[in-house]
Order: C-alpha cells, then structure tokens, then sequence
C-alpha cells in the first residue's frame, strides 16, 4: 500500500475531544512546537443548533453523524441486554453532546488514587490546582482557595428556581439530609444546584473552551474527519500515526503521539497498535510492541435510573416539549439565547451516603422538572419529575477488546453491570434513598405518585429486575489504560510523564487513564487530567499544591470496602477535617 507522506511534526493529538483540545491548546502555547490534531468526526460548527443549544443534547445521541453509536455486549446481569453508549464523534468529543453537568468528584476519590505506590502526585492537593487552572466559576465565591476565577472553561450555576426546584429542596431538608452550598466546594457531600458547563445560554464544550481560541496560532493545526487507523513504531518508540483522511491514507511522523481517543477508542488503538495483552495480540496476528494486560482492561462506569413521578400542578417543562412549540422557543433560543432550550435542565442534584457505613457519598442524584429519557422519550405525563439515580463505585470491572484488526470494526464491550454483592445492594439501597427523599410533604404538594418504578415494585428483588430492565448508562466510561507505576501489572501509563509502560514517545491523556471512577460526572476530572498532564509531557513544573481543607464526615471511616487491597486510613487524609 502506498502511503502519503506528511511533514514532521513535534506533537500529533490523536482526538479533538474533551482531553484532546486541552492538551493541543496547552502545548501550543509554545510557539517552537507543532502540533497537530486528528478529529475522526465533524466540525462543531457554530450553526449546528444540536451541539450549541443546551436542551438539544439529546438530539446526537444516536446520531451516527455526531455519535460513535456504540453499544456492550449482552449483559449477562441486565437480562443480556446490549447497553447503548453514545459517544461524541465531533470536535469537542463527548463535552459536545453531554448533558453539561459538571463534576469534580470528591476530594478522596483522589487521595484514593494517591495511595497506590507511585501515585502520591494525585492526591487532591496535587490535583486542586489543575481543577482551578482551568476554570471561571462565575458562581463561587471570589476568595473560596477551591475555586478557579480566570481559566478557560466559564461555569454557571444553574438557578433551580422553578416551583419543583424549590419543592426539591424543600423535601431534602424534611428527609434530613443536607443542603450545601457548592458540591465542587468545600463539601460536596448535600443538595445544591450543579455547576454547568453554560454560558450566555449556550453549550461551553472543551473545544470552545481550549481548542478554537488556540487555533489561531501557526503551529496549530486541526483535521476533521481524520480516522487515525494505527500508531507507528520504531521497534517500541512510536513515530508517527497512520490515518485516512480525503479519501487517502496517509502517514505522519512526530516526536511525541498523545492518544485522546477516550476509555473506549484509546485502548482500540493501542491494541491495534501492538500495546496490549499479548494473547489478545497475538490472536489477531498483530506484532506485540508492548506487552501490557491492563490496556482495555479495568472497564468502569455508572449505571444509572429514572426515578419518575407524576405532577398534578402545571409546573414542569413538559408543555415546552410538545412539537408544535418547537419552532417558537428555537426561535427564542436562536435570537436571544433565551427561553426553555437555553438549559438542559440538569440544574440542581446532590451526594448522600448510602448507609451510614460510607465515608463518604456514593450516591449522585440529579433532579429534573421533567419526565423524559436520554433519547427524547417521554412518560406520558401531562407534567412530571424525575431523579437520576445510581451508585457511584461499583466493583464490577470490564473490558474493552478489539474484535479485528480492521480499525473501523467496533470493540467488543463488556461492564458486567450488577454483577457484584456490593453493587446489588448498593442498588436497593439508591432506590429507597431516593425514595426517602421525595416521600416528602414538600414534594407531596406536587405529585400523586411514582410513575417509574411504580408501587408495585418494593422488595430487593423487585428493584433489582427493575434495574435489569431500565439502567441505563450514565456515559462515563473510564479507567481502561489506568495510570500507576511499572511495578503495577495492570498499570498502563506512568503517572509522573503520562508515557505508556514499555514504549518511548506514545502518551495518553483521556478518561481511560483513571485508576478509578470519581463520584459525578467524570467530564471534569478528565480535563483536569489534561491540564496536569499537558505540563508534565512538555517538561514544565507541575504546579504547587493547594492544601485548602475538604469536608469528611467521618475522618476515623476507613476509605475502602472491607476486602479491598488498601493501606489502613486510621486518620483523617491530606487536608481533611
């Protein structure tokens, strides 16, 4: 086959999407290195109403021109149903078609991560100041150390002000739980309105927020539609890419390849590129480079649920989802960036504990005045609300594994949802916590009763098939090419340069480098990921950390499950009080 060949570059980023426009951005500042990124999907053009109007999101989903349209295996705990995964296929990745919740996680999900061998520069002190650099909290507050007031990516606060909203809050404090007043703050753990990624009524993705206001500079440079097929070696360091774009397939050479495909296109890669297991490699007759079994391995997400009700008073925003208004409020939208699209809605949610065993919350909720799923589907309702609901640490682990060594043939995908004791239970115990807090005089005022599960389903097992039947993604994949040192079998990327083990000059920055899901949507500790590893690839100091203290509820609770592999946590961790 005969290839294209390409100047030489300093740095090719392999995917536009969320962690992908951070790292160019970054590494583009200095103006003695080019760079080049390979988007495989669209342009997010400013007149694509699907990407930039905040209620559309659910419009790409499914969309084979914005969406990647992936779908697991059977599932054998969820009835062997297939669960669909919809990731973004547009500059901007993921951050482009997602609901624009934004979520830090909790402080000690990452001095977890820090207490691995070799991980101690991921601790929240170390991670704070990354968390910072990157954004403008319009909301915070202007003193609060925890918060960023100059980075790139504009944050509101979503206002929560509807009748529902204020029953919602209402109802939390009648259940005895908690109001707080930032869960990206001081202490996540409580009810409050999120943090989203909306400004001027309009979606702030990763690539508006980093790439496009960089790709004025003369040494960066963007490709759509670029599928990047393979990583090309020089025995064990990587040289370049090999990709197909205008109907050709072409080769480009660089110093460095820094893959930011994401959990699922990333370990597709590395495996197609001769950096994985090595039975896996040598199945399909693909020369093993490295030798490394965590790559695609370590698969984890949040399994989530609609928790639905009926409303009796016409307060919700179900009338603005009636077709014949759509031209009205598009035009409102499209005009003065006003009106019922203007929001996705996600506008307020909180973090409990399960149980009192926890140390800290392991439950995410997310309260919408509407009745209605991912893909537009409705209750049925004249009004409704509904909770997104789902444990946030499930020890079920998956895998990612490429089928072919056609690059264009989709991963085989398993999560094995619900297949643990823990999950199982945590399950139950989301649903009647959810539950418990809108059986509430506060929200009694508004609804007469639950529509989804419905009063027929209360015992374990009920819910439990329940789950089986409806859970659906959250959209978080994650942890598929975990960061830890050599010594660590399963570890896939060095934590002090983000370099894969066993190669010279292939790096990855996405998702799949987590050790372990954070608590929340994970769009935000990906970008955080980002920031930190864009100064460690291009040899500048980290920054210093930031030990502002962090709410603990319980600083003698030992982080980890009984049975997990931890050093003992007999005292409260770095900057807990």
């Amino acid at each position: 086959m005969e290839f294209v060949q390409e100047k030489r570059r300093d740095v090719i980023v392999v995917g536009g999407g969320s962690a992908g426009s951070v790292v160019a951005a970054r590494l583009s500042e200095d103006a003695e290195t080019d760079v080049l990124v390979l988007e495989a999907g669209r342009m997010d053009s400013l007149w694509d109403l699907y990407v930039h109007m905040p209620a559309a999101f659910s419009f790409p989903i499914g969309n084979k021109h914005y969406d990647w349209q992936y779908e697991s295996d059977p599932e054998p705990e969820m009835n062997d149903r297939r669960i669909y995964h919809a990731r973004g296929k547009v500059v901007g990745g993921s951050s482009s078609i997602n609901g624009m919740i934004f979520q830090r996680g909790n402080p000690l999900d990452y001095e977890k991560w820090a207490d691995s061998e070799g991980m101690q520069d991921w601790d929240y002190a170390h991670c704070l100041p990354y968390f910072n650099r990157m954004e403008t909290a319009l909301a915070a507050d202007d003193d609060d150390p925890r918060r960023g007031h100059n980075g790139p990516l504009k944050l509101t606060r979503g206002p929560a002000q509807s009748p529902l909203f204020q029953a919602f809050f209402r109802s939390v404090k009648e259940a005895g739980y908690t109001l707080t007043n930032d869960v990206n703050g001081y202490r996540q753990e409580g009810f409050a309105p999120f943090d989203r990624n909306i400004v001027g009524g309009t979606r702030q993705s990763a690539a508006r927020a980093y790439l496009h206001p960089a790709l004025k500079r003369e040494n960066l440079e963007l490709r759509t539609r670029a599928f990047t097929r393979r990583v090309l070696f020089e025995g064990t360091k990587a040289v370049g890419v090999e990709y197909e774009w205008k109907g050709q397939t072409r080769r480009v050479y660089a110093d460095k390849v820094i893959l930011s495909g994401g959990a699922i296109n990333t370990p597709q890669l590395l495996q197609l590129s001769g950096v994985g297991p090595s039975d896996l490699l040598k199945e399909h007759g693909i020369d093993v480079v490295s030798a490394l079994p965590g790559v695609g391995a370590n698969l984890q997400d949040h399994l989530e649920v609609y928790v639905q009700y009926n409303v009796t008073k016409p307060v919700s925003i179900m009338p603005a989802l009636k077709m014949w208004k759509r031209p009205f409020i598009g035009a409102q939208w499209l005009f003065a960036k006003k009106g019922p699209v203007s929001s996705s809605h996600f506008e307020a949610g909180g973090f409990a504990r399960s149980n009192d065993n926890e140390a800290y919350p392991n439950l995410m909720f997310h309260f919408l005045p509407a009745a209605i799923r991912y893909d537009g589907t409705t209750s049925g309702a004249a009004h409704g609300f509904q909770f997104h609901v789902g444990p946030m640490y499930s020890d079920a682990r998956g895998h990612v594994r490429i089928t072919s060594t056609d690059p264009h043939a989709k991963p085989s995908m398993l999560f094995n949802y619900l297949s643990t004791e823990q999950d199982k239970r945590e399950w139950v115990e989301a649903i009647r916590v959810a539950r418990e807090l809108l059986d509430t005089d506060a929200m009694r005022e508004y609804t007469d009763g639950e529509i989804s599960p419905g009063p027929s389903v209360q015992t374990d097992e009920e819910i439990l098939e329940w789950v089986r039947n409806d859970g659906e993604t959250a959209l978080h994949p994650s942890c598929t090419a975990k960061l830890g040192p050599s010594s660590d079998e399963m570890a896939v990327v060095d934590p002090k340069s983000m370099q894969v083990h066993g190669t010279e000059g292939l790096y990855v920055v996405d998702a799949s480098v987590m050790p372990g899901i954070t608590n929340g949507n994970i769009y935000a500790p990906t970008i955080m990921i980002a920031e930190k590893a864009s100064d460690l690839i291009a040899g500048r100091q980290p920054l210093a950390p930031n030990n502002a203290p962090f709410y603990r509820a319980n600083s003698d609770m030992p982080l980890y499950a009984e049975g997990e592999e931890a050093k003992d946590h007999t005292e409260a961790p770095r900057g807990g009080i």
